[in-house]
């Protein structure tokens, strides 16, 4: 017999999905783009991807003189709400070899798409019944729709991960395989040594900003006349070069090694970085890094050259800052911190800040007078004496014959200045990744306090 009685339960339910649905608050629509751009990013991520696209975004807002709202979302809702004009446009690393029903920009960066796994095959089809995941809407979701045409059993899991969490899993054996771009899988790998690329997948991923098909053509063309710029004056280069150039300076047993001494020595000193940044206005992350690379937070280190302590510096230098004691863990920082900000503020004020780091981190090597010499060498060759992608190019030259002889200050050891800077960064960017949780503050440093008896530091 059929239940006559009305499913009040089913129409409460309904009507309160109908009231909830309402009262939750909906993205409201783009406001025309010449008032305000409004830009899907990537959500969750922390990474020199991210960093890099905001870069971009903001070097596109200034070209067209108006204010950016950065609207974070996971990546497969990027299309939905493109097509529903909650954003002009979306700058999370997007593959644009594919339309999906959007349009996209000239592309950007060309990175080609490796497979991870955790036993790996060596072609396509091994990849068959493996559980591989992948961030849900992301370049290397739309690379493996692509490969499905030519291996129909191939599938796998969408989930709203980041790509280095993922890294991480299989890492650590709790997921068979994922797909990471080189980029990607290079900057991993400095945290994840055993990882390694199994193959990579046929065709590259082309990354590009993706417009809805029915955008504003004004706008539209305004990217492409703004992407044919930086390619042609060199500023796209120079930008890739920044965020990506440093990726493979560590071996695996470096990167080993620097993340543990990241939780056990680093502690020790946290303060005195911070309190030196404090001061300065650099970050202590930059600040502790160039104390790794100089003496890998050492304090009693001492150069057959003597160049003393944490920072590693000459007697000369010691003296300018008026240093006492080298040795003196927090003299030698502070005296390193505000030695890097004389220089910076050395460079011509035209100079972008961050370039002015790099730059003057080349001069905290070798000194200001050799990077006039190489920045004077890079104008000479039509390139950009202000951005250190280019001088980088020219710095080794100045221990040429021939070479460093024209110069004003003579010879250097240029090649040195570029592998402290690159490497610096590398180790700058890794601290900033560590979660904060992993590179601990004590609340008393010792190094604050007269030594007590029997006191040993745990030298490298």
């Amino acid at each position: 017999m059929v239940n006559s009685v009305p499913n009040y339960f089913g129409l409460f339910a309904c009507l309160c999905t109908v009231i909830l649905s309402a009262c939750t608050p909906a993205e409201p629509p783009a406001k025309p783009w010449r008032e305000e751009l409004t830009v899907i990013v990537a959500q969750g991520e922390n990474s020199a991807d991210t960093e890099f696209e905001q870069q971009l975004i903001a070097l596109f807002a200034k070209q067209l003189q108006v204010k950016t709202r950065l609207l974070p979302m996971p990546l497969d809702k990027a299309t939905p709400s493109l097509m529903t004009g909650k954003a002009h446009f979306a700058a999370a690393g997007l593959r644009g070899n594919e339309s999906g029903g959007l349009r996209f920009s000239s592309s950007y960066q060309t990175v080609s798409e490796q497979v991870i796994c955790v036993s790996p095959p060596h072609h396509l089809n091994g990849l068959a019944g493996k559980t591989i995941a992948v961030v849900a809407g992301s370049a290397q979701e739309a690379a493996l729709r692509e490969a499905q045409q030519k291996l129909p059993a191939l599938h796998w899991e969408s989930r709203q991960q980041t790509v280095a969490s993922l890294l991480s899993e299989v890492d650590a054996g709790k997921l068979e395989c994922t797909l990471a771009n080189d980029e990607q899988l290079t900057m991993a790998r400095n945290y994840h040594p055993k990882l390694e690329a199994a193959f990579e997948l046929d065709t590259p991923s082309k990354l590009a900003w993706a417009f809805p098909p029915d955008g504003d053509e004004a706008l539209f063309a305004e990217a492409q006349k703004f992407f044919a710029n930086i390619k042609q004056d060199g500023t796209l280069r120079r930008m890739l070069d920044r965020f990506y150039g440093h990726n493979e300076r560590l071996e695996p047993i470096d990167s080993v090694t620097f993340i543990t001494k990241a939780q056990t020595e680093l502690p020790r000193l946290r303060n005195l970085f911070e309190e030196a940044g404090r001061v300065t206005g650099i970050e202590w992350q930059l600040l502790a890094a160039i104390g790794y690379h100089e003496s890998h937070w050492n304090p009693l280190a001492t150069s057959f050259t003597n160049v003393r302590g944490i920072m590693m510096l000459t007697g000369e230098t010691a003296d300018r800052m008026k240093v006492t004691d080298r040795l003196d863990p927090r003299q030698s920082i502070m005296a390193g911190a505000r030695y890097l900000q004389m220089l910076k503020e050395q460079l011509p004020p035209r100079i972008a800040d961050e370039e002015r780091t790099w730059l003057a981190l080349a001069a905290y090597n070798q000194g200001m007078g050799h990077l006039e010499d190489a920045r004077v060498l890079t104008a000479r060759k039509g390139l950009n004496a202000d951005s250190w992608a280019d001088v980088k190019k020219l710095m080794p030259q100045l221990t040429m014959p021939g070479i460093f002889e024209q110069t004003k200050h003579g010879y250097a050891r240029g090649g040195e200045a570029v592998v402290l800077v690159e490497t610096v960064h590398l180790y700058y960017d890794m601290l900033k990744h560590l979660d904060t949780h992993e590179i601990p503050t004590l609340p008393e440093s010792p190094f604050h306090l007269k030594l007590p008896d029997g006191f040993k530091f745990n030298l490298p």
